[in-house]
This record gives C-alpha cells, sequence and structure tokens, in this order.
C-alpha cells in the first residue's frame, strides 16, 4: 500500500469529529467537494468504506471507528513534528461558561491541541458573570459565555444551548413534596428561568442542592438526590432528560457567545476550532 495522504487523513479526522462535512471545510479552510474527493481517495486506498453518509446525517462505519484512533494518532505526530520547526509557543487564555462545561471537556482539549501542538491553553472555567468581568478586565483572550442580556451584539452567536431536567431513569416523585432541584444558585440565568417556569405552572420546588459547574450540579441528579437544571450536553452518564416523565414545563434555549478581541490568524483558528467542537457536541 502506498504512504496515505495525510491531507486526506486530516480531513477523514475533522469530519468524523464534528460529524459535518460543512463545519470541516469551514476549519480546514476548503470546500466541502474538496474534502468529498479527499475522502474518497482514502477510502479506495484503503479498501475501506469509513463514513457512513444521508442527506441529514455524517456518521462514523464501523471500519472507520476502527480506522479514527490510529488516523487521530497519525495526525497527532505529525502536526507535533511539523510545529516543532514553525511556530513559537504561544499561551491562549480562554475563559468559558461553567454551565457549558460537562464531561466532554477532554474532547474538547484533544481538538485544540491536535490544531495547534504549540498552543498553551490556560482554561479558566466560572460563571458567566465572572467570565465576562475578567474578560473587561483584560485577564482573558476570550470568554465563551451563556448570554441572556443585549450586550451580546458585541459579540458572536456561536451556538444555541439546550436546557433539560435531568435525573436518573427510576428517579420518581414523592406525592405531596415539592420537586427537589440541584441548581447553580441564584446567579444563574438558567435557574432563573426554571424555577419562573416551576412558579407558572404551579409546581411547587425546593432547592436541594447548590453547586459550581455542570459536573457538579450533574452529581446530584445522579446521585438520585434531585433534578438538575442542566445543558443537555452536560448530562452525567447514567442520567435522562425527565422533563416529559414528570410533566414539567420546556426550558428555554439560550446563546453563547464568544467575545475576543484577537485578529491573528492563529488565535482566530484556534478558537474557531474551540466553538465548532462545542457545537458538534451540542444536542439542540
Amino acid at each position: 500500500m502506498k504512504a496515505l495522504d495525510l491531507d486526506a487523513v486530516k480531513a477523514f479526522v475533522f469530519i468524523a469529529d464534528l460529524q459535518s462535512f460543512t463545519r470541516a471545510a469551514e476549519i480546514l479552510d476548503t470546500t466541502q467537494s474538496a474534502l468529498s474527493l479527499k475522502l474518497r481517495r482514502l477510502e479506495e486506498q484503503l479498501g475501506r468504506r469509513l463514513l457512513e453518509r444521508t442527506p441529514r446525517q455524517v456518521r462514523l462505519s464501523a471500519e472507520g471507528a476502527v480506522f479514527l484512533d490510529a488516523a487521530r494518532s497519525l495526525m497527532g505526530a505529525h502536526e507535533r513534528a511539523v510545529a516543532s520547526f514553525q511556530e513559537e509557543r504561544r499561551r491562549l487564555t480562554i475563559g468559558i461558561s461553567q454551565m457549558i462545561v460537562g464531561s466532554e471537556l477532554p474532547a474538547l482539549l484533544r481538538r485544540m491541541n491536535e490544531h495547534d501542538p504549540n498552543l498553551l491553553i490556560e482554561m479558566r472555567v466560572a460563571g458567566s458573570r465572572d467570565v465576562m468581568q475578567a474578560y473587561e478586565e483584560g485577564a482573558l483572550d476570550a470568554a465563551l459565555v451563556v448570554q441572556s442580556d443585549n450586550r451580546r451584539n458585541q459579540g458572536e452567536t456561536v451556538f444555541t444551548e439546550s436546557f433539560a431536567w435531568i435525573g436518573v431513569p427510576h428517579w420518581e416523585s414523592r406525592p405531596g413534596q415539592p420537586l427537589p432541584l440541584s441548581t447553580q444558585g441564584d446567579s444563574c440565568s438558567i435557574r432563573a428561568a426554571a424555577v419562573r417556569a416551576l412558579d407558572e405552572a404551579g409546581i411547587a420546588w425546593t432547592e436541594v442542592f447548590i453547586g459550581k459547574g455542570a459536573a457538579v450540579v450533574g452529581a446530584a441528579a445522579a446521585a438520585g438526590l434531585a433534578i438538575a437544571v442542566l445543558a443537555r450536553r452536560t448530562a452525567p452518564s447514567g442520567t435522562i432528560d425527565l422533563g416529559s416523565v414528570l410533566s414539567l414545563p420546556p426550558l428555554p434555549t439560550q446563546e453563547v457567545v464568544l467575545y475576543t478581541a484577537l485578529n491573528d490568524r492563529r488565535s482566530r483558528n484556534a478558537l474557531r476550532t474551540l466553538t465548532e467542537a462545542f457545537k458538534s457536541l451540542s444536542v439542540v
């Protein structure tokens, strides 16, 4: 077998990770047709079908799933080898709302490292208000926050996050008892929307757990102690959306907005990789 085309392997990895030819083309600064051609040639060379494509979905085939880890390792080694002589180490400090960071964080970091191995990422996770304050004080290069006020016209809306009532599948409400909630506290905008929706629906509630960060709030739900108000994407393993099961009111979506004053190509490409990864991992 001839040596693999590294550009084709890279295209496959990005398409597989993002589950989209469109998003992969945007990050790689090329066209969907060019990516399709690279992928077809790679599949012909390997003699394997790597992706299953329909008009609405792109997903790995069984053989593609086997090849993905090896392809990712190959690209990582290649990027590190090339970057060792091409670019100096660069630090990028990013603040991200704790409301939207869950178990997918390792995948996000992996994608950014694959994109630019010489990029030193300093990530600060906090409430959206704290992140914005740090950004406005100049402590952050970029901020990715859940934004509900009109300040978002100064930033770029990158995707819409959906929220849900998260709990364990076997959870049952207790007759005559208020709905126990796990939230991120009074300062959380989605918590405010959730309790307002419950009040309007005439559903009694009580806060039994307050935590900072989706992982902490979700832990109370995973333990069966409460119903957590969380972004669906950040729900811990073993939990489900119980909204329809418990006849709870729907929760509003919220925009996730990127703020940055950086204009250099390297930084903007890194941030685009991050936001596109968030999009692909977001459940809307």
